[in-house]
């Protein structure tokens, strides 16, 4: 994972050692010394991500932190506070002004690298959002503006995942009087438990001992309702190593015990507060896109959509220096498919097509029906390795499982893949689309239900 990162702190021996901790990470590093430098720097350069020391002469870093989160421009940038302060107020006060996470001078590697990855991971999902509504052109902008000012981070819906009694009651003393919570003792399918009932954040303890903890954050990110759901891990000093694993699996955050109770608030309510921000703005992208970008059969974006956001996506690649893949699909002999079964037959296989792919690609790779039975898909900070898991997974998901047409047809389905990367600043939309076509090409010339990289 890459990103670029602003360290603000008036210190430079502690920007220094920022600097050397995420540039060991592949981290793009950017340094400032005063929060005015940060604010001057913000106006020019797009961050994922910002680390901002509080205790700063002039201008500290909850003013700084403000004017951030005031900012349209730059207020969906996530904010670590890194702070000496240790008082319940010094959180609330950075809560108040917009933070996004907390770290505790001098911050631990583990701790540091985790809040980071997660935050850079919601950005770039958040960030794909932005650009899908920009492309739309008829997203109303004004709408996901004032929605996240709006946002309330009360009554929550939080799911508790712990079979301790003690803990249990720890947890609904501290968040009852401001969340409704529901309590899951037994974690068995958990996620089919819980799948329609509209949790916002889920909390979950490591400490299960008739079940792997990490298998319960897996069921929850397989299931669609609960995707996109935040998880929490409240986890031990000696559960290190499975709160790193988790990260790796898409949990957004972890506490450790024993549990501070504003520390709790402060992190339940940032999930909170980002689960309803992303939903807001897929609702005002899926109520407000015109019909004439949307493929009426499957419901993905269409030809038209696609030309235009890939030009979007590629610049943004090229001017941030990073990886973009290009997957174009093609349904096997889908002709004889319409020949043999006829048109409506077709139009099932195309929807459950479009239905699997879906459920086989990341939440910030976008998938459109390029026209017939050929699809595109296009994976943003993807590198080759990751571009071919996906294309792998796909395939895989058509060919493993016969397509069913009415009560007693069964169709057998393959697809052809075609994948191409971008290259330096020279590329352009139509070069990157004619390599995907040609290895598309190489695919079902050389035996069909494969997936073949661009040459080049």
């Amino acid at each position: 994972m890459t990103a670029r990162v602003l360290v603000v702190d008036d210190i430079p021996t502690n920007v220094k050692l920022l600097e050397a901790r995420l540039t060991a990470e592949y981290f793009e590093v950017h340094c400032a010394y005063s929060g005015a430098e940060a604010l001057d720097m913000c106006a020019k350069i797009h961050f994922d991500i910002i680390l901002l020391d509080v205790m700063m002469p002039e201008m500290n870093g909850f003013e700084v932190c403000r004017r951030l989160k005031s900012n349209p421009e730059t207020h969906h940038i996530p904010v670590v506070m890194i702070t000496a302060l240790d008082q319940p107020s010094d959180r609330i006060e950075g809560l108040e002004a917009g933070a996004d996470d907390f770290l505790t001078k001098p911050p631990d590697d583990m701790q540091l690298l985790a809040r980071v990855k997660s935050l850079v991971r919601l950005k770039m999902l958040t960030d794909e959002l932005r650009a899908r509504a920009l492309t739309g052109r008829q997203i109303a902008a004004e709408h996901a503006e004032q929605a996240i000012a709006s946002i309330r981070v009360d009554g929550g819906r939080v799911l508790v995942i712990d079979e301790d009694p003690a803990s249990v009651e720890r947890l609904q003393n501290i968040l009852s009087k401001e969340h409704k919570l529901q309590i899951v003792a037994d974690p068995t399918s958990v996620a089919l438990q819980v799948a329609d009932e509209g949790y916002e954040v889920a909390l979950v303890s490591t400490g299960l001992k008739s079940f792997d903890p990490l298998r319960v954050c897996s069921q929850l990110r397989t299931l669609e309702q609960t995707r996109t759901m935040p998880i929490i891990l409240i986890a031990d000093e000696v559960d290190r190593p499975k709160v790193l694993r988790g990260l790796d699996l898409g949990v957004n955050d972890f506490i450790m015990r024993p549990l501070e109770k504003h520390e709790l608030s402060a992190r339940v309510r940032t999930q909170i507060r980002r689960q309803r921000y992303a939903n807001e703005l897929r609702e005002s992208v899926n109520s407000t896109m015109a019909m004439a970008v949307v493929d009426e059969l499957t419901g993905l974006y269409n030809r038209r959509y696609f030309d235009r956001h890939l030009a979007i996506m590629l610049e943004k690649a090229t001017s941030q220096e990073r990886s973009l893949g290009m997957m174009m699909l093609d349904i096997d002999h889908f002709k004889r498919i319409n020949d043999t079964h006829g048109h409506d037959a077709g139009d099932i296989i195309l929807k459950e097509f479009a239905r699997r792919m879906q459920r086989n690609i990341r939440g910030v790779d976008l998938a459109c029906r390029y026209g017939g039975e050929e699809f595109v898909v296009l994976m943003p900070d993807t590198d080759h390795q990751q571009a071919h898991a996906i294309a792998e997974r796909i395939r895989d998901a058509v060919a493993d499982k016969s397509f069913v047409v009415g009560n007693e047809l069964h169709v057998h389905v393959t697809v052809s893949v075609g994948v191409a990367m971008n290259h330096d600043e020279t590329d352009t939309p139509e070069a990157l689309s004619k390599r995907a076509d040609i290895a598309l090409y190489r695919a079902k010339h050389s035996g069909r239900n494969r997936v073949i990289f661009d040459a080049a």
